[in-house]
């Protein structure tokens, strides 16, 4: 057994609504999305939580910019077959603590967001999205991963011929682009060329990858729902362990070299919405990437 499969996990907080995208605020608190509460909230160091701010649909993850405020994948409502109370239009958000979260993105290129699902800014200021739409198997939205530009512009930057639900993806050194698709369990690489790399399918009789963060030595850590824990790449894709974390584990981000992680404690296969989520922490040696803060001019088509 792997010496990061021995990690221990300990528990900060509990009774979250499908939490996930968590990001990590100057004063120390995780701010995290909770999709069932249609809220981003706010965990001090003793485990209390309380409202950051209220976005209504479905927030699937958020991220802290240069600007002091968060910015948000809003999938507009839907977390399984479950249905916000408030439905919001699928975008792009920002928000500040106790504000109004301000839409700042609903299209690219005349393509509609569907469900834009994680996020991180890459070191160069361009905001990287995941746009998977609704979470259905049957019937997949189309995908695609876009960027959103300091300037308020965005484009496609990954074309998927087929539905795969991009979902978790990082930003590797190189300025690669990596991410995890639900559908095929499957790890991909779009380098700065375009070229792309089939990092293999996780380990497991039915991976479900969600979130995604790239450690400072190019591991990969790879959420996996339905295992309920993490997989541990090396860069190459090949297995180097898997912490186990809770039931559903939806995504984790480093701060230093504590590594948060969400789990969902439930899957999304109900209408009723759960309140078994946590937030956990564990230690991993280095660390993750630095960590960039972007900020993004203006609105568009908001």
């Amino acid at each position: 057994m792997s010496e990061v499969s021995m990690t221990a996990v300990e528990t900060v907080a509990t009774g979250l609504g499908w939490p996930e995208g968590p990001t990590v605020l100057p004063d120390g608190r995780i701010v995290l999305v909770e999709s069932y509460r249609s809220q981003l909230t706010a965990i001090d160091a003793k485990g209390k939580a309380n409202r950051f701010a209220y976005v209504a649909g479905a927030p699937n993850s958020c991220v802290l910019g240069s600007d002091g405020a968060l910015y948000v994948c809003q999938n507009g409502g839907t977390t399984g077959p479950w249905r916000a109370s408030e439905m919001t239009t699928p975008s792009i958000q920002r928000v500040v603590e106790g504000g109004k979260a301000e839409i700042i993105l609903t299209e690219v290129d005349g393509i509609k967001l569907n469900g834009p699902n994680d996020l991180v800014f890459a070191a160069d200021g361009r905001l990287i999205f995941t746009d998977p739409g609704t979470y259905n198997p049957k019937a997949p939205d189309p995908s695609y991963i876009f960027a959103l530009l300091p300037d308020g512009s965005a484009k496609v930057v990954v074309h998927f011929k087929t539905p795969t639900f991009p979902n978790g993806l990082g930003v590797e050194a190189d300025g690669s682009i990596v991410w995890a698709e639900s559908y095929t369990g499957r790890v991909c690489r779009q380098r700065p060329d375009g070229r792309r790399d089939d990092l293999g399918k996780l380990p497991g009789d039915n991976p479900i990858p969600d979130g995604m963060k790239v450690g400072a030595d190019g591991r990969l850590y790879v959420t996996d729902i339905f295992a309920g824990g993490i997989h541990v790449l090396n860069p190459d894709g090949t297995p180097d362990g898997f912490i186990r974390c809770g039931k559903a584990t939806t995504n984790c981000v480093f701060d230093g070299e504590t590594l948060w992680i969400t789990n969902a404690g439930v899957l999304a296969d109900g209408s009723d919405p759960s309140f078994d989520g946590t937030l956990c922490r564990t230690r991993i040696p280095r660390g993750g990437r630095p960590t960039y803060h972007g900020r993004i001019a203006g609105s568009r088509n908001a």
